[in-house]
């Protein structure tokens, strides 16, 4: 993958050395060699390059189109840039060969129009001289990130915050009611970040400013679709199996090789299966987990014997857990998920052999495979008559449901004041749930709620971060070929009955692979990626990680609350406190 950077000054000039240290902070990013351009003394673009296309300087970025007029600093993949490129070729005198140019031929073709046409993961920044204008644009999912800042000023945007810092216009001023939404929700929701004036591009938005007036204006170019149309289940089983396999071959375009993740679940064993179906062999690697029965490593060599694939394995225990120390560096906005570290592991194995990886993010969102997905849609779709006639009166109150879901730790406003000093009760929000509940959509189907809010609020500001930030600080790259808009387009238009079973597990992903899998793989229950709970709950350990507390000495959380929490059994809150103050200690204690 890559690293972007840019700087838009609004009187003065561009300093090329901010550039040079933005790339240098973003090397992991792109090790393969990197470019800074001062397209003019106002707009400055920046990249780091991890090169799977073209792998000459033909590819090099920042790139600009044929006339200068337009330049580009892109991150990402566009999986059907041959298709466009062929649509493209009468319009545009192609230089060569990767699908960053045929970025800067679409958007010269089709303007902002080309958002409708392109599929893959990105971030970029295009700079368009002849009108003026910047454009910054994220994916339809949120694969990739990107981080802005501005002020009235300066505009400056970067792959990661630790780019935007090597800026001396930026001001690192903490947003308290980001630290409280972190607790809430373990991550910081867009567009929103844990410093002010610093935001997310939204997944599936574009941000314009006018250079002239130094305006901006946001754009949400997609939209998850909401109809409900039935279809016979043979005849979707069918078409979505074709969509699959074509998007895998789409993400297998490269030239090296391309290696996958394998957990021995659904997602990843169906990929490994396709791969191998369309005769290619790529290195798989997996993790477990020591002293644990359902190790994931033991049903990822099932996987890979059956189907005579290589597996490369590590093992996490208990020593793992020191690699907290590292994950600030890593994850440069605090962010809880609990297997951020594992992440980390089996990328770093993987790196070793690979620059590229397969994974099966998304596949849960897609077909229903989280364990809340099932309780919520069996809540209210009870067995029996009278427990059917009755929940026909009582309308799913899903948002509660899915933040007791998610919270792992529950925060509310009463639980933020018990560990918040006084002085910061201030930047609670009223409401703790907002960003769920920007994203609820009542006129859907009960499962479909969830489903969405799994895909803006899970999958889109937790899972898919942590796998970037885990894989791309190893300098790999994370495929996911499960995200593709045309297969989600089509579940979320789809009447859930065609596409879900009560009763079983991701039926329409099952349907592809249970004549080509081991019978002890396709009996397996869903099991997320996070290894045993003991692996995270040795009090002594957090008792020594926190015994000098910069969030205690700076009088920002209490340290009886944290007492209290260590006098439990177990209590997940503790978790959340100990990643923020390994954030806190690295970036923002001062």
């Amino acid at each position: 993958m890559c690293g972007i950077v840019g700087h838009i000054n609004k009187h003065g000039k561009v300093d090329e050395a901010e550039l040079e240290l933005a790339c240098l902070s973003l090397q992991h990013r792109g090790p393969d060699g990197h470019g800074t351009e001062l397209i003019n003394d106002r707009v400055g673009f920046g990249h780091t390059r991890l090169s799977f296309l073209d792998l000459g300087q033909q590819g090099a970025q920042p790139m600009a189109n044929n006339s200068k007029e337009v330049w580009v600093s892109f991150n990402g993949e566009i999986y059907n840039y041959i298709e466009l490129k062929e649509k493209l070729k009468e319009h545009y005198d192609f230089q060569g060969a990767s699908d960053t140019e045929v970025l800067l031929a679409a958007y010269e073709h089709w303007g902002m129009e080309m958002l409708q046409k392109i599929k893959g993961m990105f971030a970029f920044a295009l700079f368009d001289q002849s009108k003026s204008k910047l454009y910054l644009v994220r994916d339809h999912f949120g694969i990739k990130p990107l981080y802005y800042y501005l002020n009235e000023e300066h505009l400056i945007f970067a792959s990661e915050l630790k780019g935007i810092h090597q800026f001396k216009a930026f001001k690192k001023e903490l947003d308290y009611t980001s630290f409280c939404d972190y607790f809430v929700y373990r991550y910081v929701p867009s567009p929103k970040t844990i410093w002010q004036n610093t935001f997310k591009l939204k997944p599936a938005h574009f941000l314009e400013m006018d250079l002239n007036t130094f305006e901006i204006k946001q754009e949400e170019y997609w939209q998850l679709p909401d109809d409900n149309e039935k279809i016979n289940e043979k005849e979707l089983v069918e078409e979505l199996g074709g969509v699959l396999e074509n998007s895998v071959l789409s993400h297998a375009r490269a030239d090296v090789p391309i290696g996958s993740f394998l957990s021995g679940g659904y997602d990843s064993s169906a990929i490994a299966y396709l791969l191998k179906k369309n005769n290619y062999k790529p290195k798989t690697f997996s993790i477990g987990f020591s002293n644990w029965q359902k190790s994931e490593d033991y049903f990822a060599k099932l996987v890979a014997d059956h189907l005579g694939l290589e597996n490369k394995k590590t093992i996490a225990d208990e020593n793992s857990l020191n690699y907290i120390e590292k994950m600030p560096e890593v994850y440069d906005e605090p962010i809880a998920d609990i297997s951020i570290i594992p992440t980390y592991m089996v990328s770093q194995l993987a790196r070793k052999y690979v620059k590229a990886v397969m994974s099966g993010e998304g596949a849960d969102e897609a077909f229903g495979g989280y364990h809340w997905q099932k309780e919520f849609y069996a809540k209210h779709h009870p067995k029996g008559f009278l427990p059917q006639l009755k929940s026909l009166f009582n309308k799913p109150d899903t948002l509660s449901f899915y933040a007791n879901a998610m919270s792992m730790g529950n925060f509310d406003r009463e639980e933020l004041r018990a560990m918040l000093q006084p002085n910061f009760h201030q930047y609670i929000a009223k409401d703790v749930h907002w960003f769920y509940r920007k994203h609820l959509k009542p006129r859907l189907s009960p499962l479909k709620q969830i489903q969405y809010l799994d895909v803006k609020c899970f999958m889109g500001e937790l899972v898919l971060v942590k796998v970037d930030r885990a894989s791309m600080a190893n300098s790999l790259e994370v495929r996911v070929p499960f995200l593709d808009r045309e297969l989600f387009e089509k579940i979320f238009k789809t009447n859930e009955q065609s596409y879900y079973k009560q009763d079983g597990t991701k039926f329409v992903l099952k349907e592809q692979i249970k004549d080509h899998l081991p019978p002890e793989i396709l009996a397996r229950n869903k099991q997320g990626f996070v290894g045993p709970d003991s692996y995270y709950m040795n009090k002594e350990w957090y008792q020594n990680q926190l015994k000098n507390s910069k969030l205690v000495h700076d009088q920002i959380i209490k340290a009886s609350y944290i007492d209290a929490l260590l006098a439990k059994d177990y209590d997940w809150r503790i978790w959340k406190i100990l990643v923020m103050e390994k954030w806190y200690t690295r970036w923002a204690y001062q």
